[in-house]
């Protein structure tokens, strides 16, 4: 990617949301289900597979409402008012509850509970902080039904409990699980007929495509993650289409890998992009008014307005979680190769735009750089930074861990 390309979105950091942010987000708090008052911090269970209670620790006060009560599919679901679950924590259950996760919808937060077996909550309440206890607690009495609810697809998860089906009956509909393996979703550059920059060694669409292997593998070594790959062979793949192959796959993080170039040899070093408010405006002009599927975003407002300011929230959200993996990324990588002195820029690239999709750009170096393109054709030296990069990732997600159950 050039340096002219870059310098015609801008440079620098993002300073904060700024005035109009904070009204967009008071506004559309205001018009959705009311001012968010709190974060879910853990969800913890007691009991067996007759009779189960869930407790979803809070440190705001909430209502519940049942969305889904699980007996179509086995998946329960539980929207809670004025409380997001901003890390989208997750975990295993205990009991008649087989796997959680919970993610911030529409002004709140949803809790959704894969179903060991056929359930019905017999009660639900919330209980304020009290008796040394300082977290509001919104509690769910699960007791087991007759007939075990439907299993969810093999492999996916651990097995759930399961009976034999007479011989006569319908299949049961295949479930789709909840999913405890993080997505992560890397984009080797260019590709096919477009070959991005020219080293002296190589082409960058070649470089970007070894590097982009190089840490699918180490993201799978450790079995922690599913991998989806933009591209995996010397093709051509539009922009736009990277973009809907993250949000398709309902992706984690997306990672898309480059190799830098510069008008003069001496520039190198990696930079970290992540998406700038000026460019995401001057790409909401030019772009998200010709093609819906950038702003089909699962938001609940009724009017257009309101879907407006709740998408603008989602991004804003979706940015500062992008702002913390570049972070962490640049303090991992700095170790495995040289950074350019302000190594975390923003940008309006197209790659970047997915609004609901955590996203980064990282350009490893520059082709035009003898020494940069060096490490970069080396397959010890590229393994070394693509493990930086994986142990960034861990880190990452690590620290949502740590903040969703603090």
């Amino acid at each position: 990617m050039s340096a002219g390309d870059i310098g015609a979105w801008g440079r620098g950091r993002r300073q904060g949301l700024g005035a109009l942010g904070a009204l967009l987000c008071a506004c559309a708090c205001a018009l959705a289900s009311g001012a968010i008052a709190g974060d879910v911090l853990q969800v913890r269970f007691g009991g067996d597979r007759h009779e189960t209670r869930v407790v979803v620790e809070l440190d705001g006060e909430t209502k519940g409402a049942v969305i889904s009560d699980g007996a179509a599919d086995g998946v329960l679901v539980m929207g809670l008012a004025k409380v997001s679950a901003a890390s989208e924590p997750q975990g295993e259950g205990v009991g008649l509850v087989h796997a959680w996760t919970a993610k911030s919808a529409g002004g709140g937060a949803q809790l959704r509970l894969q179903l060991n077996h056929r359930a019905t909550i017999v009660r639900r309440f919330l209980l304020p902080p009290s008796d040394g206890v300082s977290v509001y607690r919104y509690v769910i009495d699960l007791a087991a039904n007759d007939q075990p609810a439907t299993p969810a697809t093999p492999g996916l998860l651990p097995a759930v409990w399961r009976e034999p089906q007479p011989a006569a009956a319908a299949p049961a509909p295949v479930v789709k699980p909840l999913r405890l393996k993080k997505v992560i979703v890397i984009d080797a550059g260019h590709g096919g007929k477009d070959p991005g920059a020219e080293g002296s060694y190589g082409r960058e669409k070649d470089i970007n495509l070894a590097a982009a292997r190089a840490l699918k593998a180490r993201l799978e070594r450790g079995g922690h993650y599913r991998v989806v790959m933009t591209r995996d062979t010397d093709t051509f793949v539009p922009l736009e289409t990277r973009v809907q192959i993250a949000r398709a796959a309902d992706a984690d993080l997306f990672i898309s890998l480059h190799s830098d170039s510069g008008a003069s040899p001496d520039m190198r070093g990696a930079t970290v992009y992540t998406l700038s408010d000026k460019g995401s405006d001057r790409v909401v002009r030019n772009v998200m008014s010709a093609n819906d599927w950038f702003i089909n975003v699962n938001l609940p407002g009724r009017d257009k307005a309101v879907n407006q300011i709740l998408l603008d929230l989602t991004q804003r959200a979706t940015r500062n979680r992008s702002d913390a993996f570049a972070e962490t990324m640049l303090d991992h990588i700095s170790d495995a190769t040289p950074l350019q002195q302000h190594s975390h820029r923003d940008a309006g690239f197209m790659v970047l735009l997915a609004p609901d999709v955590p996203a980064v750009l990282l350009e490893m170096g520059f082709i035009t750089n003898h020494d940069d393109e060096a490490r970069l054709t080396n397959p010890a030296d590229r393994r070394k930074l693509m493990n930086a990069v994986g142990d960034s990732i861990d880190a990452y997600f690590a620290q949502q861990t740590q903040v969703a159950e603090r």
